[in-house]
């Protein structure tokens, strides 16, 4: 209620003052100038980290975290309590603005149209551009993930390959306990391109050299590429790397702050990531416009989407109000493409024919399926490129996390079972 607020925050957090001594609960709220209960929520939301007293009975807190923390809430807007039901965690790697998204604040459309994937990636790991980067990976990493990939059932989908890739890359790296900045950077600098490099090429080249998108379209296209098909491959890549904390996102730092290496962590995204909500939604919409373009019309196709009880694919999205940023930019790359112009003719016919009935844009899916459907590409390739891509986003989930108080994601249960004690259950 607005009568029950917590005392305000001192002018002025005190510095503290206790002798090197771990500082009680009571002592930790007279420091912030709010209630016990509150700075209990702080731990919960890891905002403050905390050691049991012996015998269990209480907490103990670093005095110099509680100050910073105090400092902190002068300069920062008030986060959303537990009771508002929404997770919010600081980052300072993506925003995303109305219908625009950023970058470490640089519009990530921009970013795209004129930087490689590589050097976006770099951008968003470091905050320093590298002109001309490319990742390579080493030889004994590509060969381990190769022969684990080679071993998986012909109709294995490209998450559980890249997943296996992922997993056997980090039995060759000995070195994947180390979490500094420094060792993670060199992680995903030969990472990306170890899963790349694990794919079975679709033709005689198996180029594990040159940009990351030469070396990918190979993997998913049996066509020779134009620089436009691989310009707007590329841009793809650039455009998908992050999306502030989408599902996979959020597991990638939950992992993290469990200190899990980054193998593992970006591990547990791609388990995250198969669901047909997330990564996997643009073979959907792929399928779908190869039906549009076998009966020349996109309205027999969504009336039959509808008739099923099923959404349409790729359209509209939860954070976007207008068109999805990412699908305007991938767009407009398309139309420079001679071979794009049919499905493209699709995608804005499912456009308008859904639009009759509910006000909904086009998102990224639906112009990732046009590129994956007029280059001669599998259903499933969406979902490789948007694993490829987001990967580098997830390194720069990890290093962020890496950088907070340890295992600061653990939100507490609300408890809606049987009250206890009850006896216990016969047999």
């Amino acid at each position: 209620m607005r009568d029950q607020q917590p005392a305000p925050v001192p002018a002025r957090a005190p510095e503290p003052t206790h002798g090197g001594r771990r500082i009680s609960t009571r002592e930790a709220a007279d420091l912030l100038g709010v209630k016990p209960e509150t700075v209990y929520a702080y731990v919960s939301r890891g905002r403050l980290s905390s050691r049991s007293t012996p015998g269990g009975r209480g907490s103990t807190f670093d005095p110099e975290e509680v100050a910073a923390l105090a400092r902190r809430n002068r300069r920062e807007p008030a986060e959303s309590t537990p009771a508002a039901g929404k997770l919010s965690v600081r980052t300072r790697i993506t925003l995303i603005d109305g219908n625009r998204y950023y970058f470490r604040g640089v519009d990530a459309t921009e970013l795209a149209a004129h930087h490689s994937y590589e050097e976006v990636a770099e951008w968003l790991w470091t905050g320093v551009l590298r002109p001309g980067v490319t990742f390579t990976a080493p030889a004994a990493s590509v060969e381990v993930a190769r022969r684990a990939v080679d071993s998986l059932p012909e109709h294995t989908g490209p998450t559980d390959r890249l997943r296996v890739a992922a997993v056997a890359a980090a039995t060759a790296d000995p070195l994947r306990f180390d979490l500094s900045e420094e060792a993670v950077l060199g992680t995903a600098r030969t990472l990306i391109p170890t899963l790349v490099a694990a794919l079975p090429p679709k033709w005689h080249d198996r180029r594990d050299d040159g940009p990351l998108a030469h070396r990918l379209w190979v993997r998913l296209s049996g066509r020779e590429p134009s620089e436009a098909s691989l310009r707007a491959l590329d841009a793809a890549l650039a455009l998908l790397v992050d999306h502030d904390l989408a599902a996979s996102t959020l597991a990638v730092r939950v992992a993290a702050s469990a200190r899990a290496h980054a193998y593992a962590a970006v591990s547990a995204g791609l388990g995250v990531l198969e669901g047909p909500l997330h990564g996997a939604a643009s073979g959907l919409a792929h399928r779908m416009l190869l039906d549009v373009l076998d009966h020349g019309t996109a309205v027999p196709v969504i009336a039959d989407e509808l008739r099923a009880g099923r959404r349409v694919p790729g359209l509209g999205h939860r954070v976007y109000s207008g068109e999805d940023p990412r699908a305007r930019a991938l767009f407009a790359l398309l139309e420079e493409i001679p071979d794009a112009a049919p499905a493209l003719a699709a995608a804005r016919d499912v456009v308008s024919t859904t639009a009759r009935h509910a006000p909904l844009h086009a998102n990224v899916d639906l112009a990732l399926a046009v590129l994956t459907a007029s280059s001669g590409m599998h259903a499933s390739a969406g979902e490789t490129i948007f694993v490829v891509a987001r990967t580098a986003g997830w390194i720069a989930h990890i290093l962020e996390e890496y950088g907070e108080s340890p295992l600061r994601m653990r939100p507490s249960g609300h408890y809606v079972g049987e009250t206890p004690p009850r006896p216990l259950p016969e047999r």
